[in-house]
């Protein structure tokens, strides 16, 4: 099996964001590093494992928009994190068979998990890279044999864009994917904030300070300029509970518990 890297490579000592979230979903994909900033991070906001959960949620729910109603048939996944039930092929596939997902993480122990999750699987790909490089991303041989640039593209930045510092230009990252992808493609973006319990957010983002990537939280106005030369799709940038609920929409008191605002965008030509 191809993994592209050394295993000297993989840091299990380190927590890590992907491994985190697994272990924040119930999974068992992590290591005692990851577990125990799990630890700390619930204790300092507990409702971080309803903002997993609602996040994942709105994952699906998107994605089943794109395969349905947008009728995108290939996606690029950037920061796809540990295979979970109900991954982005998994979940396309219900309404689309045969639609092609990229899946691309920077973590090696993310790359293995896919790597054997995906074997044998013709419409999907792992790639090793980082969405601060998004020219990598977009010219890597195996996102090129995989997605067709000339025709629309899902592209899923979620819950990814709050680990890229102020610093490192988010902006400019989301605007390159932007320039390069065709009229007609489709931008999922989800983002951690502080807006609805700030001390705590903060507290709870500082965990990530040991980790090998940190948190930073943006405002709704903020996220929004992320979709700048997008066109946001009903209903706009929300808490992701709210972006097209199944059934009856959230209570106010679960939506308190949600610190993740989520939207889909699509470019015009």
């Amino acid at each position: 099996m191809e993994t592209g890297f050394a295993l000297s490579e993989i840091d299990t000592t380190t927590p890590h964001p992907a491994r985190m979230y697994d272990a924040l979903l119930g999974g068992k994909d992590n290591y005692a590093a990851d577990r125990r900033a799990v630890r700390q991070l619930l204790r300092a906001a507990p409702e971080a494992r309803d903002s997993a959960r609602a996040n994942r949620a709105f994952l699906q729910r998107a994605v089943r928009y794109l395969a349905g109603e947008a009728g995108i048939r290939q996606i690029i996944d950037v920061g796809t994190g540990i295979p979970a039930a109900g991954n982005v092929h998994e979940v396309a596939a219900q309404i689309a068979p045969g639609t092609r997902v990229a899946y691309v993480d920077n973590d090696p122990i993310v790359h293995v998990h896919a790597n054997a999750l995906l074997t044998g699987s013709g419409t999907t790909s792992i790639v090793l890279a980082d969405l601060r490089d998004p020219g990598a991303i977009l010219a890597h041989p195996k996102v090129r044999a995989l997605i067709d640039f000339s025709r629309p593209v899902g592209l899923l930045l979620v819950a990814i864009v709050h680990f890229i510092t102020a610093t490192e230009d988010p902006a400019r990252i989301v605007a390159a994917f932007r320039e390069a992808l065709p009229a007609g493609s489709y931008l999922v973006l989800s983002h951690a904030t502080a807006d609805f319990r700030q001390d705590a957010a903060r507290t709870a983002a500082s965990v990530y300070d040991q980790a090998t990537s940190t948190v930073t939280l943006r405002t709704h106005a903020q996220v929004a300029a992320f979709f700048d030369g997008w066109d946001l799709v009903e209903p706009g940038l929300v808490q992701v509970p709210l972006w097209r609920p199944d059934g009856k929409p959230p209570r106010p008191q679960d939506l308190g518990k949600v610190w993740v605002y989520g939207g889909v965008a699509r470019k015009s030509p």
